[in-house]
């Protein structure tokens, strides 16, 4: 209720000066309230009582009662205020459903948060995924690629200029051992080494035909073979090492072995709605001299030391490092970098590019994502926002494409459509031919696969279940979907019967209504869409999406108690505020399924 603070601040400012209550910091105590049945704002009153000497509550009932009279000599308090009242030594503030109602009917609501977007002016670079190219996307990598990209479209839904980036591990070890099973494996070989590991399964054969999935076969044939052959491990450190130094022909020996893999896992994220606007590869950054200035800038730094074999690194004892992780290595002996290093010129280079930078890491980054930032810093360089995920298991253990222990993305997507499919064609298939239904099914089926990873917080991990992934009830992608639907209905409803739709809304938004009556659905559907651009720009700040998705279940329940308790078209007469709030309620829902990646449908 920012916009309802905003107002009553300065009101609350006089009154408190007033009452020698004005020296703490009483602003930041204002915050909504606990308990709705209360109030939509709350201000503690205990810590004027020292103060004031008076209780709490005494406070509490003498400011309400200044307010409230206030309310009735001040329009543009009397407008917003329904009522100020003290409980348990709160005052408590509710707004009042006409102001709510006239927010939700004004240009600014239409214009700004509802896909009409102002622009901001800020640059955004936002870099997720970045998997390694060696094997398909299975659920547990696709939690960064879904929470990266929920951010990348929540920020442009806020109005900034946003970059989504790839940044391509064109050179390390993974990749290595894939390149060198490529070169040095045949088909046969590959096969045969699967089926005596007792790798094979119907996923592997059903997709066959799909290069990341094919060449994932490679890769883990070729750690299984390392793990007895030692020579096979020699072999691929040479080709790293040489990749390292910037070696073109191992580099494009690197490109052929992980392209196809890497345009297979976008094939597989565009299934779910995910795009990027870049690539970056990380050997550009040794090619075009980043990395060994950046190695010649940190030899010079206070922190700088030199190892036994010749290494060098940042001594970080005094910066929050401890333990065995202390130094931080950037240069061989041989004089090659490591990945961290080319992960700094990268870094340096993004911040060319943008005016605020997001990076999207799994937990077990944490570490060196700190190194990075702190020999950032040592080079006079500003550090990125790190949005840190926990990983999604398995009910017997933690994903692993190296194992083949792993639910593929693919699989998933394929078994929600089918299972989306069963429960659209028993409610609609009566009414829609087959080939609607299927493009209902496959919307709704990736729809709840990455609303059941959006609406968790990043920082808690879960265990992956069938089940959950693919729930079509309340608190689901379909249940947001099906609220979208509902109230596309009741404007083709009314097209249909000949009204101009236009003409209605115009008329919701010049007619004087009484609100004393409203019905608890209204001023349930009021509050949530007054609070809408609140919770959009505090999920976009401090990059928690599942803040917004929240929001959003709590606007399609809303929703539906609006339509519960407040008809539209009765008797064949039109009630034009409630078609114009379920028009705001629609175009909220439809921007924010973009937001959240979700297919606004227009009938399910």
């Amino acid at each position: 209720m920012e916009r309802l603070a905003n107002v009553v601040i300065p009101h609350l400012t006089t009154l408190l000066s007033e009452r020698g209550l004005d020296g703490l910091p009483w602003q930041k105590m204002l915050a909504p309230a606990r308990e709705t049945s209360a109030g939509d704002l709350a201000l503690p009153c205990f810590p004027f009582a020292k103060v004031a000497q008076q209780s709490p509550d005494a406070i509490a009932l003498e400011l309400a009662n200044a307010l409230n009279e206030r309310a009735t000599n001040f329009d543009n308090l009397g407008e917003c205020l329904s009522s100020a009242t003290a409980i348990g030594g709160y005052l408590n503030l509710r707004a009042s459903n006409s102001w709510m109602a006239k927010n939700a009917l004004s240009g600014l609501t239409y214009t700004e948060f509802i896909g009409r977007l102002s622009n901001t002016g800020e640059k955004v670079l936002i870099e997720h995924t970045s998997a390694n190219p060696n094997g398909p996307f299975h659920v547990g990598r696709a939690r960064n690629a879904i929470l990266g990209d929920t951010l990348v479209r929540l920020n442009r839904l806020a109005g900034n200029e946003v970059r989504a980036e790839y940044y391509v591990d064109d050179m390390g070890k993974q990749v290595g051992i894939l390149a060198w099973a490529i070169a040095n494996l045949s088909s046969q070989q590959v096969n045969q080494i699967i089926v005596d590991e007792g790798r094979e399964s119907e996923s592997s054969a059903k997709w066959s035909n799909k290069p990341d999935h094919e060449r994932v076969l490679w890769y883990q044939a070729a750690n299984l073979i390392k793990n007895g052959d030692e020579s096979v491990d020699t072999e691929v450190g040479e080709l790293v090492r040489r990749s390292e130094e910037g070696d073109e022909e191992v580099l494009t020996q690197f490109k052929a072995a992980y392209q196809p893999v890497l345009d297979g896992m976008l094939e597989t994220l565009s299934r779910l709605g995910i795009e990027f606007d870049t690539f970056t590869q990380e050997s550009s950054f040794v090619s075009d001299g980043s990395v060994a200035e950046i190695m010649s800038q940190l030899n010079a730094s206070p922190l700088h030391g030199v190892a036994e074999n010749g290494a060098h690194f940042l001594e970080l004892e005094g910066k929050g490092i401890s333990g065995k992780s202390t130094k931080f290595f950037y240069q061989r002996g041989d004089g090659s970098s490591l990945y961290a290093t080319r992960d700094i010129a990268y870094h340096q280079w993004k911040w060319t590019q943008c005016d605020r930078l997001v990076n999207i890491l799994g937990e077990d980054h944490k570490l060196q994502s700190k190194q990075v930032s702190i020999a950032l810093q040592e080079l006079n360089e500003k550090t990125p926002e790190v949005v840190f995920y926990s990983f999604i298991k398995l009910p017997d253990g933690k994903m692993s494409t190296r194992r083949g222990n792993v639910v593929y993305m693919d699989d998933l997507l394929d078994e929600a459509q089918e299972q989306a499919f069963a429960m659209v064609k028993e409610l609609r298939g009566g009414e829609l031919d087959e080939e609607v239904l299927r493009k209902i099914a496959e919307a709704v089926g990736f729809s709840a696969v990455r609303f059941n990873i959006i609406k968790v917080a990043p920082e808690k991990g879960f265990t992956f279940r069938w089940e959950d992934a693919l729930a079509l009830e309340a608190g689901s992608a379909p249940f947001i979907m099906y609220s979208h639907a509902r109230a596309c209905s009741i404007a083709s409803k009314l097209a249909e019967e000949g009204h101009d739709c236009a003409a209605l809304i115009a008329a919701a938004e010049d007619q004087e209504y009484d609100f004393a009556d409203a019905p608890p659905g209204m001023s349930d559907l009021l509050r949530i869409m007054e609070t809408y651009p609140e919770v959009l720009q505090k999920s976009v700040t401090e990059s928690r999406p599942h803040l917004f998705a929240k929001h959003v279940l709590a606007l399609a329940t809303a929703y539906n108690g609006f339509y519960r308790d407040c008809h539209v078209n009765q008797g064949g007469e039109v009630n034009c505020l409630h078609f114009g709030l379920s028009e705001v309620a629609r175009k909220m829902l439809a921007a924010a399924c973009t937001g959240l990646g979700i297919v606004a449908l227009e009938q399910m």
